[in-house]
């Protein structure tokens, strides 16, 4: 089963990522966009792990409380383009906090660098470039992270929801 834990987005961020890809398309940028559904910013991805349950129990070790983040800038890894975040203590160190409960789990996760972002596309193709386009500054309050599963679908990827903390 393939695992990770993210932070759910709110309506008010998600139609703003919505706007964004929107823009994208009217700037003839092709590729394989986000589906707003499954937008997310992912806090430490697991991948193939056999027992949710167990992942579940040492995210509820995990505590912080509700803070803010806001969008903020626009960038890629090469051919995948995202929403940046402010740079926020809160989420450094609640990313800092789970990623420390999972090692001493035993459970594995990408040890990658965590570099907040939202992608909006992969393998986008930009012939025009992305001038013009920014993102506003929208605000949500982070209450829970959630634990989802992550299946290659028909048409992309289905996130389903596993449990929350």
């Amino acid at each position: 089963m393939r695992l990770f834990i993210a932070i759910e987005l709110e309506p008010n961020i998600k139609n703003a990522l919505l706007e964004i890809q929107g823009n994208m398309k009217k700037a003839g940028v092709t590729g394989n966009y986000t589906a707003i559904d499954n937008t997310h910013i992912t806090l430490a991805f697991i991948g193939d792990y056999p027992d949710p349950d167990y992942v579940l129990q040492t995210m509820e070790n995990v505590s912080f409380k509700p803070f803010n983040i806001s969008l903020k800038g626009f960038g890629n890894f090469g051919d995948l383009w995202w929403a940046g975040l402010d740079n926020s203590d809160e989420l450094k160190t609640l990313v800092r906090s789970l990623r420390h409960y999972l090692s001493d789990a035993d459970i594995p996760y990408d040890r990658k660098k965590f570099s907040p972002h939202i992608t909006l596309i992969r393998k986008a193709v930009c012939r025009k470039g992305m001038t013009g386009i920014s993102v506003p500054h929208k605000t949500m309050t982070v209450k829970k992270i959630t634990l989802y599963r992550s299946d290659r679908g028909k048409h992309g990827m289905i996130y389903t929801e596993l449990g929350s903390v």
